[in-house]
């Protein structure tokens, strides 16, 4: 769906404060509509006696439509990276919203910054790895941030990898990227607890006229507190003796906000941690092979067991 029209207006003014020699198929492309609407749009601020003009593009007249943003070229570029760097940027709806908000930034620069942020060196990336962020369906996304908004349960299609496609009527309560991926969290009438959904699961959605009632007991900084990752369930104390590069790797950063990090004498550590459930950090642990020794809980010591078995098998011939 395209923006609104007086949306889409101001938004091509600001892009032809930014931007030089913009035709009618590049405005189309950026709004998302046809060249013969662009062509109408013209017109309308023509008409509306904004001073546009055409010379090899699109052009606004006058520097007076917006006033200077006070940004130096420091701040500038990293409010820019931070945009840019956002999980959000990767996806349709909030990409289109994060364009515009840039948009409007550059078209507020002072001539100055203007200036020097075409020749500033690129110093600073950041990379926030988003596993299949592509395949995100952008209604799925924006019909689960309705519900959220609106206090709507909503029929989901959801591929779970643990149960497989099953129907789900769920009250969903927000929305976060986490572990890679976009995931919400919202009450399943189907398990009648708090579940956790992976966006790119969803295989379908749809928004019920059915309201609830939002739990004011869940809070998203506090309901992954414990989490090693996504996994949310009964807190598990966990000691672990690490030693070589497993204890050099605990040593070094941080890896759960509850951790305490014990040196030994003989240059191992003891590990300790509390986490919600054990499938997550087991898996950490295995990769750490017998540099890790679980010393509790018993669980998890016959999960690592069973796993270790399991890869062993597949290479006893």
């Amino acid at each position: 769906m395209g923006m609104a029209k007086y949306d889409r207006l101001l938004y091509i003014l600001n892009l032809l404060r930014s931007r030089r020699n913009l035709n009618a198929e590049t405005l189309a492309a950026e709004c998302g509509v046809t060249e013969r609407t662009i062509y109408r749009d013209i017109v309308a601020l023509s008409e509306a006696n904004i001073p546009i003009y055409y010379d090899r593009g699109y052009k606004y007249a006058s520097g007076n439509f917006l006033p200077p943003l006070n940004f130096d070229i420091d701040e500038y570029i990293t409010l820019k990276t931070a945009l840019e760097s956002s999980p959000l940027y990767h996806g349709g709806h909030s990409r289109k919203i994060i364009k515009s908000i840039k948009t409007k930034i550059e078209a507020c620069l002072s001539p100055a910054v203007k200036e020097k942020k075409t020749i500033a060196p690129k110093t600073t990336s950041v990379e926030v790895k988003a596993t299949h962020a592509g395949n995100i369906n952008e209604k799925f996304y924006a019909d689960v941030e309705d519900g959220i908004r609106r206090h709507r349960v909503i029929n989901l299609t959801y591929n779970s990898i643990e149960s497989g496609v099953m129907e789900r009527e769920v009250e969903p309560y927000f929305l976060i990227f986490i572990e890679r991926a976009f995931y919400f969290v919202g009450y399943c009438y189907r398990r009648n607890d708090l579940r956790t959904f992976r966006i790119d699961r969803i295989i379908d959605v749809k928004i019920t006229e059915k309201t609830f009632e939002p739990r004011r007991d869940i809070d998203p900084a506090e309901y992954f507190q414990n989490s090693w990752g996504v996994f949310s369930g009964r807190p598990v104390d966990v000691e672990v003796i690490l030693s070589g590069k497993a204890a050099r790797v605990v040593s070094m950063s941080r890896h759960h906000r509850s951790e305490k990090v014990i040196p030994m004498p003989d240059g191992r550590v003891r590990y300790e941690v509390t986490v919600s459930g054990i499938e997550e950090i087991c898996r950490w642990l295995i990769g750490f092979g017998g540099d890790a020794v679980i010393v509790k809980p018993l669980s998890l010591i016959l999960e690592i067991k069973q796993r270790a078995g399991d890869i062993l098998a597949n290479y006893t011939q």
